[in-house]
């Protein structure tokens, strides 16, 4: 189990949280923050035994044995105590950490005023660069449909040009990707090319649609880009930092 540490009046108390996610408090930290003189277990024998215990904790020394208690054993052992510090401690501890804990799985204390400013700069400064950068992305796509637009329609694919399902095979041999890859490389990945022109279909009059095509120089040139920026986590698989679906089948790596 590891520690979360959080602060009372100036006196550090820590919890853990066992397997169903229920907190248990040190109890040693307790008994300190109150004013007694710490005896070991038998410091919190009067607690039910249901309600108490000694779990194993991972400290920065290594795992440690721990005297604790549960939620409900935390409430008995204030409850009975004499010590005037009992009554803030169970408020505190009811009002705000263990609501804490159920919410975010850790003690968040009320920011000061001063980290509240500086949350809401750096909420700022992330919202800045997020317009930013989809400024960026917008104005590439602008540019993309702009130059689409000036795209000429054709009634032939002429020789030295190649359709999307051509590229597919013709790339899957040359560099052994697959039809998924290939499809954001020439679609989604930065510098894709763009179509040189788009073909009307033979059957137009039954909704038949125009198909792009594109240069094959610029199709193999941007292939073969692509392969030199992969990392190949095997022999035969790899990753590019343009493709979040993760490794991908590709040739080997051909030696120099």
């Amino acid at each position: 189990m590891n520690l979360i540490p959080f602060n009372f009046n100036g006196h550090e108390i820590r919890v853990v949280k066992d397997h169903a996610n229920e907190p248990w408090f040190v109890a040693k930290d307790i008994a300190d923050d109150l004013g007694y003189s710490w005896a070991g277990t038998s410091t919190i024998a009067h607690v039910p035994e249901q309600w108490r215990g000694v779990r194993s904790v991972l400290t920065p020394s290594g795992n440690q044995q721990m005297a604790v208690l549960s939620e409900q054993g935390l409430y008995f052992f204030l409850g009975r105590s004499d010590k005037p510090g009992a009554l803030p401690l169970q408020m505190w501890v009811a009002g705000e950490v263990i609501p804490s804990i159920r919410k975010t799985g850790s003690y968040q204390r009320p920011m000061t005023p001063a980290e509240q400013l500086l949350a809401q700069a750096q909420t700022m400064v992330t919202l800045e660069r997020q317009q930013a950068e989809q400024q960026v992305a917008l104005e590439r796509v602008e540019d993309r449909t702009t130059k689409l637009e000036q795209v000429r329609y054709l009634d032939s694919v002429p020789s030295g040009f190649e359709t999307i399902t051509t590229i597919r095979d013709r790339i899957n041999r040359r560099h052994g990707l697959p039809a998924w890859v290939v499809n954001a490389v020439m679609r989604e990945v930065s510098c894709a090319p763009l179509p040189y022109a788009f073909v009307r279909s033979r059957h137009a009059d039954e909704g038949g649609q125009p198909f792009a095509i594109w240069p094959k120089p610029a199709v193999t040139q941007r292939f073969d880009r692509f392969v030199s920026e992969c990392t190949y986590e095997t022999a035969e698989r790899a990753t590019h930092p343009e493709i979040p679906q993760g490794r991908f089948k590709i040739h080997p790596r051909q030696q120099p």
